[in-house]
């Protein structure tokens, strides 16, 4: 299970004083409030005030088309400029290993990146000159030092990048864990998803996403499916009864501070990703099931145990909508879904997380996946690619990134970047950064 975590924590307890303590000063709410909390880590700082300048995209390479190369583009998405709306940089990394999901580390200098196929890590610095990103280290030592592949979701902590991952080396199910490198992308630990029995529930040992609250001293994960069904096409994994018996059912509650896994949640359909309300005196969290297309409500109850419980569907789960990636508001009153399959951005009222209620829906694409606000929730960009083998075949293979104003009551198109038409692939998931002037320090948040 690799080292204690109290003893990395030791071995960077300044910065952990640091950025706990200043969390703990201005308040969670006050931190995320500058923020889309959409996978992003409560530990970073260096904050967006406003306005966004670029949109960088994570994009899966195309054989024929372009360079055919895995590649971190850059979009300008500041209205003032005279580039707005257009391709301002990319960066190709010289091959195809199925490009998905991104991270900042924590003090947002640099972009870490994966390949779900290739298991390599690209490490971007993003910091220096952020409308010219440049590869600054490429990290290939994961299934070697971990026996897992598919890095998919990185978590910036103090000093340190935590990893889900999807699959492993072995037998390429989705078995799976956690591993942690520090910023220097130099391996320190990993920690296996529990296959034993926890309260009462038996581990699957799948992994997806992850996600910290740093106030209840708790780390949860969810859990998808291994390399032998993602990186085979849908339509024959949705055909194929076994393969079909091969997806996550469950989401884990770890102790924070130790990387204990205390509690096994039941979770069925594959919960995807994970959304924290971290406004002071919320206890919970939401996440969406892929194949049972359900909002799943993870809460505190008075005992202090935790419980999920499905709280309301997400379009109609007879049509099985495929609800793939989902953006909540700062205040956590709030929530963005995209559905894969009818190429939807559906909104739900979270006022109450025990019923939240759609208010909002629109189509926006043929095929729609990540769903990303901007840092003043005024914004909303979609772009369209789930994986290569997933995506939608002829006249429905749009790929693209929309932009979109949201006044409360409607989407109205601000941008869009045709990704076939400019020869650079499918475009998956999405960060954003702004001029050095323009960022925020610690301080300087808790007054927005």
């Amino acid at each position: 299970m690799g080292r204690p975590w109290g003893e990395i924590i030791m071995r960077i307890r300044g910065r952990w004083v640091l950025s706990v303590g200043v969390a703990a000063m201005l308040g969670i709410a006050s931190i995320v409030s500058s923020a889309d909390e959409t996978c992003n880590s409560p530990y970073m700082s260096g904050l967006i005030k406003g306005q966004e300048d670029f949109v960088h995209v994570w994009t899966l390479g195309v054989p024929g088309l372009g360079d055919g190369s895995d590649k971190l583009v850059t979009i300008d998405a500041n209205p003032s400029s005279k580039t707005y709306g257009k391709v301002v940089h990319k960066i190709s990394v010289g091959g195809r290993g199925e490009a998905h999901h991104m991270g900042f580390t924590d003090d947002r200098k640099y972009l870490w990146a994966g390949g779900l196929d290739d298991s390599k890590i690209y490490v971007f610095d993003v910091g220096t000159d952020p409308s010219h990103p440049k590869l600054a280290k490429t990290i290939d030592d994961l299934p070697a030092k971990t026996g897992y592949v598919g890095p998919h979701t990185f978590y910036a902590l103090p000093g340190r990048m935590l990893i889900g991952n999807l699959s492993n080396v072995a037998d390429k199910g989705g078995v799976t864990g956690m591993s942690v490198y520090n910023n220097k992308g130099d391996f320190v630990a990993k920690y296996d998803m529990p296959t034993s029995t926890i309260k009462q529930v038996k581990g699957d040992g799948y992994g997806y996403d992850i996600a910290v609250n740093p106030a209840k001293n708790a780390l949860l994960t969810s859990s998808f499916a291994g390399r032998n069904n993602y990186m085979r096409d849908l339509g024959e994994v949705v055909k194929d009864p076994e393969a079909m018996k091969h997806f996550g059912n469950t989401m884990v509650m770890w102790n924070l501070k130790t990387m204990a896994p205390e509690q096994i949640l039941a979770v069925p359909g594959a919960p995807l990703e994970i959304r924290w309300a971290l406004p002071e005196g919320q206890n919970w969290a939401i996440t969406a099931t892929a194949l049972t297309s359900q909002l799943w409500l993870v809460k505190r109850d008075a005992r202090g145990v935790w419980a999920a419980k499905d709280v309301a569907p997400i379009g109609d789960p007879a049509k099985i909508p495929l609800p793939v990636d989902i953006s909540i508001t700062a205040d956590a009153k709030g929530l963005w879904v995209n559905t894969f399959m009818d190429g939807t951005t559906h909104y739900f009222d979270l006022t109450d997380p025990e019923h939240p209620r759609q208010t909002y829906s629109k189509h926006t694409g043929s095929q729609v996946n990540m769903v990303s606000q901007s840092w003043d929730g005024r914004r909303v960009y979609v772009t369209s690619s789930l994986l290569s083998k997933w995506d939608k075949q002829g006249k429905d293979n749009e790929q693209f990134l929309r932009a979109f104003n949201w006044d409360g009551t409607e989407l109205t198109p601000a941008f869009e970047v045709d990704f076939t038409k400019e020869q650079l692939g499918r475009p998956h998931h999405m960060k954003f950064t702004a001029k050095p002037q323009r960022m925020a320090s610690l301080a300087d948040a808790s007054a927005h």
